[in-house]
């Protein structure tokens, strides 16, 4: 028998069946007309009585124009429903003349000089490679992508799986894998409601930017008028256009 012994594993573990599960980080883009606030506060039940209310009085004596010392003006609070995506359908395709190359060690050295190394090694028959017709990284990754300029080269360089490559004074072995493409075959959304964001509309352009936010923060912040805390505000002028970036709320 063995003797036993005490280990520790570490690391992710996951459901074999989950393996296969793509994970959608939503960050929806929302266009937004002039005169018009996006108000998120720190709680959803703020949220959800301002827009019970729907119409409020904003106060705007903050001393810019003497005239309006006492204006008010009346704004409308209407929920903020964005589409997200519910399903995905993503029909994948692999290069004939492409490879994607990964692992590849970390030298001192440009992008630049290292995609030469690359291209100077994979072009010659010897080493099982062709003529590159391109070579790029991949975006916010250490991989590279080669395109060979004619058919039947990528996949015996696939198969090999890993090559030993000479970089510099040093040989490296980099793994060589297809090169996959993605293209959205079925996309369906639904509407989805901010839970603690509100849409203003119908604001008139009577102060600057700065001073409309500020009265716009000031009104909403106070319990008195069923409002709460603040988490962030954007205002849009009228006669100008925006773009609100939504996100996940992990709060």
């Amino acid at each position: 028998a063995l003797p036993e012994k005490k280990m520790i594993f570490k690391g992710l573990t996951v459901n074999k069946e989950d393996m296969s599960n793509l994970m959608l980080t939503p960050q929806i883009h929302y266009p937004l007309s002039g005169g018009s606030a996006l108000i998120t506060f720190e709680e959803a039940k703020v949220a959800q009585r301002i827009i019970e209310m729907r119409e409020h009085t904003v106060e705007l004596g903050c001393g810019e124009l003497e005239e309006l010392e006492q204006c008010r003006v009346r704004v409308q609070a209407v929920p903020m429903d964005i589409l997200l995506p519910s399903a995905l359908e993503i029909r994948l395709t692999q290069s004939s003349r492409s490879i994607l190359v990964s692992d590849l060690p970390s030298l001192d050295i440009s992008k630049e000089a290292l995609l030469d190394k690359l291209e100077l090694f994979f072009s010659k028959t010897k080493n099982g490679g062709s003529e590159v017709e391109s070579r790029e990284f991949l975006e916010d990754s250490d991989q590279v992508v080669l395109t060979f300029a004619e058919d039947g080269v990528a996949e015996p360089l696939i198969e090999r799986g890993r090559i030993e490559v000479p970089i510099g004074k040093g040989k490296y072995k980099v793994k060589i894998s297809p090169c996959m493409s993605g293209d959205i075959s079925n996309l369906q959304l639904q509407p989805s409601r901010c839970p603690r964001t509100v849409l203003l509309l119908g604001i008139p352009d009577v102060l600057s930017e700065e001073s409309m936010r500020d009265a716009l923060e000031i009104h909403f912040q106070r319990a008195s008028r069923g409002g709460g805390e603040v988490d962030a505000l954007a205002y849009v002028p009228a006669g100008r256009t925006g773009v609100a970036v939504f996100v996940e709320d992990r709060g």
